[in-house]
Order: C-alpha cells, then structure tokens, then sequence
C-alpha cells in the first residue's frame, strides 16, 4: 500500500502544470493466474485485486497512462481438470505488486468534457514492473519464499467505458500480464539448488490476470473544442 500512495503522489504532483484534460480514479476486481499448478482456464479471477490509475488525455483517441494494482494470485491442482495435476497435488499463494506505465488507445473519440453520453472499447498496452514472493517447494506440497523477487510484463488490456456525468466515467476491463519469469508460482526457483525443486513446463513463462472495473473523475482544463 505504500508504493501505490507513492505513485499516486508522484503523479499528482505536475499535473497542474499542463492545459490536457485528466483522469484519476480507482480499479477493484478480481485476479487469477495461468501456469503450471491448478486449472488451465485464461479468465477465472478468484482473489481480489484493487488499485489506482490516472490518466493524461493527449487528444480524444489516446490517453497516457500510469496505474498501481495489489492483487492475491493463488492456484490448487486439485481445482484442474487435468488427472496429473490433480494426481500431483501442488497449491501455493502469492501477491503481486504491480506498477504500469502506457497508452491506453480508444475505438472511437472520447472526450467526456462534452456533456453528451459517450462510450466505447479500448485498448491499453505498455510496461509493467512487479514485485511477488520468491517462491520455492520446500516440502511436497508445501511452498516457502526465499524473499522478494520482481520482474516485468507486458499489458494487454481489452476494456469498454462510458461516460455517466461529464466528470465521471466508468470502465470494465479484462487484462492479461505475459511475464518474463516462469516462478511465480514456486515451479521454476532461481535460488542456489533450485534446479532440485522445479517441476512443471520449463518453457513457458507465467502470466496473471486483473479483471475488474474502473471509475474515474475527470479534471482539468477542458479542450478549446469541447463544450466544458
């Protein structure tokens, strides 16, 4: 929670400073993670997820954006279809602490400073930077963490918002995190001897999922063309 406070200062700070329209608001739902243990579905949250964002509204096809997510993941291969994962018996828990920086790109204009209800699908990409437990099987079935670890990702976000006041927007999103490490789920441990402990697919790496809604509040001075 310190880092989020952090990042939402850090942003707030220069943002009066500029003649674009803003966005600052919320994000909850919930998370769920695709890799070695458990079920193989891509869109099964089962842990809660929450976080904030703001957004830099460049013109109305594009916003900058920058957001911080905290969110459980968690996974039991006694929840799989899989007979060998059931067999195997695997489970563990982490907490991922995500910060990301983008664009976030819309399919039609968006300018909610308009007083007309507005809506549309949008798209948002970029860099993600995180931070988990180092997870490691310590005992059959059982996992313990060899400290913090972090890695990135690269976001790919499919959402739809719309306008419910001038100011106010609301948002429902589904985004996929591909991550450049293949432990965090305890499988594949970068420790010394982890070779020991690895099981699972080598090959792929693991991926998380936040799901949720957004509610923001737009600010700022409007653009010249808008009726704000």
């Amino acid at each position: 929670m310190k880092q989020l406070a952090l990042l939402v200062g850090f942003i707030l700070i220069p943002i009066y400073g500029f003649s674009q329209t803003f966005e600052v608001g919320g994000f909850i739902g919930g998370a769920n993670y695709i890799g070695d243990i458990g079920d193989t579905k891509y869109i099964n949250p089962n842990q809660l997820a929450v976080g904030g964002l703001f957004k830099w509204n460049r013109s109305p096809r594009h916003s900058y954006r920058a957001s911080a997510i905290i969110g459980k993941i968690s996974a039991n291969d006694l929840n799989s279809n899989d007979s060998s994962r059931i067999q195997r018996g695997e489970k563990f828990t982490n907490t991922i602490n995500e910060f990301s920086l983008g664009m976030e790109f819309t399919f039609w204009e968006y300018n909610p400073h308009l007083g007309e209800p507005i809506h549309t699908p949008y798209l948002y990409t970029g860099f993600t930077y995180f931070m988990y437990n180092d997870l490691y099987r310590d005992n059959p079935n059982k996992m313990a963490s060899d400290g913090k670890g972090s890695a990135v990702a690269i976001p790919m976000v499919l959402g739809y918002k719309a306008t419910l006041t001038r100011f106010i927007s609301l948002g429902f999103e589904i985004g996929a995190r591909y991550t450049f490490t293949d432990n965090i789920d305890g499988s594949n441990p970068s420790g010394a001897g982890g070779e020991n402990y690895t099981f699972g697919n080598l090959n792929s790496n693991d991926w998380y999922v936040f799901s949720g809604i957004t509610l923001t509040f737009a600010f700022g001075r409007a653009p010249c063309n808008s009726k704000f």
